[in-house]
């Protein structure tokens, strides 16, 4: 779910293709795209602007969209990448013993406004009353956000003084949600969200600053507590893809950025982290479940064991249900066929190594199932739906939280396989197509998710 904020054009033999191509097709390149199409990115050659209404704004150097505007226009707009703070910030830090029980308890769930300007935008271009209503009612269910790239660090030193403000306005104190993903070499096992830093080029010590901005921004509000999913699949990669080179090549990395990370941020005293944990179909078959806890436990345990750390978030951006009323046919073989059975088999070996068994279950887009051809299908699933509402009342005493940690609407990869970051799921028959790249809106799935929501919106 890649989503930089900057691009360059750097290669001069591409700027003199692209003018070249200018020149001799200017009636081509004068198209306007339509509202939510592609406008830009490295090696793009189609329409720069936009239909009145839309504006054509930078995603990523692979990527430029068409996003809806109040004002209209045609310009492209472009945010400038920023280093942010290098040094932390001097106010003080929320306790250093953690909360007893549930963190998310006594908290109100702060709504990230930039999601909410998404669904805003895209319910704005849904011509049928009903969606219409149903659609706007998701800016106000809470989900993460993703810190995804250095360039967004700064927006949540803003979020927080939000959620601050909003504490101390209504008596209750708020909680920020936020996905840790920026490691170096991100992703090792597929393309699709492949990130902005390289472990051949300084990506270490990239990622140690980037942490270091978030501390900072985190440092500045001790009041707001902040519930943090850590770098999705990267652990789990770990346990099943080693035969990858890519993953074994990063491994070493990996664990001393995860281990920056949680030492890092359990420092603040207001940071609950999770872990990201995979899901069922991935580290819930038999032979996978004591490797990943074993290797939860020893990384949680080489890191001192730090106290905020608080258990494992799975499902992330996945689609399998919390409790199947029967198993979907995809999981034949596995007897741990949905996330609750994944978890209570996995629960026990994790408290027998030392790990802290507690569970945050993403069923953002889980409404609907029996809709994959195979259980790794994972890119934009044809037919998803949105899932159970965030709560605390999950029903199991293992698991803290329900939570939508997948902005839904929010594209998983491009079904384009001319670019740079195509994966193959994006393509399958089971994918939803045509697809833009990780992390830009994709109008269409999102309509799908709110008319197949389960429960109803």
């Amino acid at each position: 779910m890649l989503s930089t904020f900057s691009t360059t054009l750097s290669d001069t033999k591409m700027l003199s293709s692209v003018l070249a191509l200018v020149a001799i097709l200017p009636a081509f390149v004068a198209a306007q795209g339509a509202v939510w199409s592609q406008c830009g990115g490295q090696g793009w050659t189609g329409a720069t602007t936009c239909v009145a209404g839309a504006t054509c704004t930078v995603s990523s150097q692979y990527y430029s969209q068409c996003l809806p505007n109040s004002s209209g226009g045609t310009t492209t707009t472009v945010v400038t990448t920023t280093t942010g703070p290098t040094t932390t910030a001097s106010a003080p830090t929320g306790s250093q013993t953690p909360a007893a029980g549930n963190p998310f308890t006594g908290h109100n769930i702060y709504l990230t406004p930039f999601y909410a300007a998404e669904v805003a935008a895209a319910a704005a271009n849904i011509t049928d009353a009903t969606t219409k209503a149903k659609a706007l009612s998701v800016a106000n269910i809470p989900t993460f956000t993703w810190f995804d790239t250095v360039a967004k660090v700064p927006s949540l030193g803003t979020y927080l003084a939000a959620a601050s403000a909003q504490g101390k306005s209504s008596g209750t104190p708020s909680l920020v949600q936020i996905i840790v993903y920026d490691l170096p070499d991100r992703d090792c096992a597929a393309s699709a969200s492949n990130g902005e830093f390289s472990i051949a080029n300084n990506g270490q010590a990239n990622y140690f600053n980037y942490i270091d901005q978030l501390v900072a921004q985190i440092k500045q509000f001790p009041d707001v507590r902040v519930v943090a999913i850590i770098e999705p699949d990267s652990l789990a990669n770990l346990v099943t893809n080693l035969s990858v080179a890519k993953c074994a090549n990063a491994q070493t990395t990996y664990l001393a950025c995860v281990t920056y990370a949680i030492q890092q941020l359990n420092t603040l005293g207001n940071v609950y982290s999770y872990l990201d944990a995979g899901h069922a179909g991935w580290l819930g078959w038999p032979a996978n479940l004591s490797p990943a806890a074993q290797l939860f436990a020893s990384l949680y345990k080489n890191a001192g064991s730090p106290s905020f750390v608080r258990g494992l978030a799975t499902n992330v951006a996945n689609y399998n249900a919390l409790s199947a009323a029967s198993p979907d046919p995809i999981t034949q073989g596995n007897s741990n066929y949905d996330e609750i059975h994944y978890i209570d088999a996995l629960g026990p070996a994790l408290t027998s190594a030392g790990f802290p068994a507690h569970f945050i279950v993403d069923q953002g887009r889980s409404g609907v199932q029996n809709i994959r051809q195979a259980w790794g299908d994972w890119c934009n699933v044809k037919g998803a739906g949105f899932g159970i509402r965030p709560t605390t009342n999950t029903g199991f005493t293992a698991i803290d939280a329900i939570v939508w940690a997948k902005p839904g609407g929010e594209c998983d990869g491009t079904s384009n396989s001319s670019a740079a970051r195509f994966d193959f799921h994006c393509a399958l028959a089971d994918a939803d197509q045509p697809a833009p790249e990780a992390g830009t809106w994709f109008q269409e799935f999102f309509t799908t998710l709110v008319t197949k929501a389960n429960p109803p919106l």
